[in-house]
């Protein structure tokens, strides 16, 4: 099945589009660009800003206390806009050259849940961290080549996470002092769905996953059948997320690499067609 799509207009397009993020607070979206090194956000009145940071960055999450926490370069830490500064917190693959942060997710008990990948994609070397709210952090899977999209239900049993090199999104049971039980097959794509990427669920515990390579994000019902397609003019598909005053509206983040097609890098609005659930804070 295929949907309306509307092309969010700027100025220009994301190298690599990633880590959308809706802000109910602000009315706003925010995204990033990894490979561009910058943030973007897209305020309620259409505008759009972006914020030049001086490495990788892979995601920004809100927190509860107010301000930003982003994964610049392979830290975490605290970022301001205005004025522009990021504060290193940890430095989880600090004994690991040529390693970036990925994904993450805040969960409701305020922690967050993040990947750090090798910024050539090519060696299982990359790992899965939970930093907590006392700022603590600690490796909770490993390994992994491309970790990508971790997804968290609402009340904080279930985790989902990807491998992108594998081909396979892993469902982990989560534990109360936030462990993680093992690492079991929830879905493994077929050649013409592209390659799993950032996710989200909607409010009746569907797994929605951009595929990248696959023009498409997809939708899987809570057995891993897949159930639903949104199709999109650019085939580097990366990350997903619910917005708007009822969150029934999406995002769709999407990436230039090495392709050359008219709407690669564009952000895109979709009617999903069932509603989604709110972002969860860091509590740090």
């Amino acid at each position: 099945m295929s949907s309306d799509f509307h092309i969010v207009p700027r100025d220009r397009r994301d190298v690599l589009g990633e880590g959308a993020y809706w802000s109910s607070r602000e009315n706003a979206l925010y995204w990033v660009d990894v490979l561009g090194h910058r943030v973007n956000r897209l305020s309620s009145n259409g505008a759009v800003e972006n914020w030049q940071l001086p490495d990788y960055v892979g995601w920004v999450i809100e927190r509860e206390a107010g301000g930003l926490m982003a994964g610049v370069g392979n830290s975490f830490g605290t970022l301001s806009l205005d004025p522009l500064v990021f504060t290193p917190i940890v430095t989880p693959a600090s004994d690991r050259e040529n390693h970036r942060v990925n994904d993450a997710k805040a969960d409701a008990q305020g922690r967050i849940w993040a990947g750090i990948i090798p910024i050539m994609c090519d060696t299982p070397t990359g790992s899965f961290y939970r930093l907590d709210p006392d700022r603590t952090i600690t490796l909770v899977d490993h390994p992994y080549t491309i970790a990508n999209g971790p997804a968290i239900s609402p009340d904080g049993s279930t985790l989902f996470h990807a491998d992108t090199a594998l081909c396979t999104i892993f469902r982990f049971d989560v534990y109360d002092d936030g462990s993680l039980g093992p690492r079991e097959p929830f879905v493994v794509f077929e050649p013409e769905w592209g390659l799993p990427d950032g996710m989200t669920l909607d409010a009746e515990g569907g797994l929605w996953s951009a595929c990248w390579g696959g023009n498409a994000v997809r939708r899987f019902a809570p057995d891993g059948k897949l159930d639903r397609t949104i199709s999109l003019p650019a085939s580097q598909v990366s990350s997903c997320v619910f917005a708007g005053a009822n969150f029934d509206r999406m995002f769709v983040t999407s990436a230039a690499v090495d392709v050359d097609e008219p709407d690669a890098g564009a952000l895109f609005e979709i009617d999903p067609g069932i509603s989604g659930l709110a972002a969860q804070l860091f509590r740090g």
